[in-house]
């Protein structure tokens, strides 16, 4: 049992969802009002909660009544978060974290033991590889990696008993989709249940709890708060997956998300629909501004017709994503340059943000996964990712422009340390 916020007898209950759009629910959804009756969600930053006996304390560690006990369980303001991304999400429950990453992992781990075997795309965001590729295998846990845009490798994969399978869509950085429907039909009947890193789909353009999938899972750092203030996660499926070994590993483990995380979420969202439907539309102009520039080898984002799997990407999403991915003519150093000649671009690993955000996944988000790894998903040292934030597009389009021209290899390390001789990288996946 999962306490409500204020209890069951509470007098200003959850708003009925019932028939209301999601830009409604993302503003109202799961907001239950203290007696104090405030506007805005209210905030509980508390790690414990107070029983008026020791009976009742008893009670409510046997789940007999309904309450908060500490809230690395439990706390009003993350429940409130949890129901209205439940909504959004049309799923039956929901549990947020402390990451993006600590959803990713609960998620899997909840459903893996030593001895099962888990199919994976290969296109898949840095940290969510090496959990695949390194730390579930020294764990006892087989790891089958597929193309994700290649149903005959996931049909082959999958003709053999499976516990779970796991792909983004479209995947970070190179935009590969997977076909959710015919993947979850054939892992269903390879008795897997199917985990989709939403990311970059967005609860805003992708649905797919809709699309066959059991279980979706979210970097609340990225669109959901939207604004390079807090980091958070979710977790979202079935109700006995949830509230069984998804709660009991939360529990024990503590990648619980805090209260104040919550209600800077709960914040995010409110905007959410508004801020990603714009930098949808502007990520589709750079992307077409960017086909035309002679300095450009490849550009990448679902809504170009050009896209490999364009078709697929206008059956189940209703928007191209706010990500636009494009290979520059040259290498590293040219990559390098463009990103330091940039004036209203960010170069930073994050995505979903407010301000427009630029990496080279090479050496960044996706350094740990080597070369030839890189190479097998498409990545090269001329590849870069930008994160279209709220700027105007024109804004955008004339920077980069100005960027590529301008643009020639050199060692300063930073557009704002001239002189500097060189940049040390971290390699740190967001």
């Amino acid at each position: 049992m999962s306490a409500t916020p204020f209890g069951p007898d509470n007098p200003r209950p959850y708003l009925d969802p019932e028939g209301l759009s999601p830009q409604t629910l993302a503003v109202r959804g799961g907001q239950a009002r203290s007696t104090f009756d405030e506007t805005s969600e209210a905030l509980y930053l508390t790690s414990g909660f107070v029983y008026g006996s020791a009976e009742e304390a008893e009670a409510a560690f046997t789940d007999e009544v309904d309450k908060f006990v500490y809230s690395r369980y439990g706390n009003p303001t993350v429940a409130m978060l949890e129901e209205r991304l439940r909504l959004l999400e049309g799923a039956e429950a929901a549990y947020a974290t402390a990451s993006g990453m600590s959803a990713v992992f609960t998620a899997l781990a909840a459903l893996l033991a030593r001895g099962d075997r888990v199919v994976s795309s290969r296109g898949l965001f840095g940290s969510c590889f090496v959990i695949l590729d390194e730390i579930l295998p020294r764990w006892g846990v087989e790891t089958v990696f597929v193309d994700g845009p290649d149903l005959d490798q996931w049909r082959e994969a999958l003709s053999e008993p499976t516990t779970a399978v796991f792909f983004e869509t479209p995947s970070n950085p190179m935009q590969e989709l997977v076909d959710i429907g015919a993947v979850s039909e054939l892992a269903h009947a390879a008795g897997a249940q199917v985990v989709v890193d939403n990311v970059f789909g967005t609860p805003v353009f992708s649905r797919p709890l809709e699309h066959g999938a059991d279980i979706v899972v979210y970097s609340a750092t990225k669109h959901i708060d939207g604004q390079g203030r807090v980091l958070g996660g979710a977790i979202l499926g079935p109700q006995d997956y949830i509230d069984g070994p998804v709660r009991n590993l939360i529990r024990h483990t503590g990648p619980s998300l805090s209260p104040f995380n919550a209600w800077v979420l709960l914040k995010g969202l409110e905007t959410m629909d508004l801020r990603v439907r714009r930098m949808a539309e502007s990520s589709l102009a750079v992307a077409r501004a960017l086909t035309e520039h002679p300095k450009v080898a490849r550009v990448i984002h679902p809504w170009l017709p050009e896209h490999p799997q364009h078709e697929l990407a206008r059956r189940q999403m209703t928007g191209g994503g706010t990500v636009v991915t494009f290979d520059i003519e040259g290498g590293k150093a040219e990559a390098f340059a463009v990103m330091n000649a940039l004036r209203t671009v960010d170069i930073s690993n994050n995505l979903g943000d407010s301000k427009s955000l630029i990496t080279h996944p090479a050496t960044t988000t996706h350094r740990r996964m080597g070369e030839e790894a890189r190479a097998a998903i498409g990545i090269t040292d001329a590849t870069l990712r930008i994160s279209v934030g709220l700027e105007a597009a024109e804004d955008l389009v004339a920077d980069l422009r100005s960027a590529l021209g301008q643009a020639t290899p050199t060692p300063t390390a930073s557009r704002d340390a001239p002189g500097a001789e060189d940049v040390v990288h971290t390699g740190h996946n967001d």
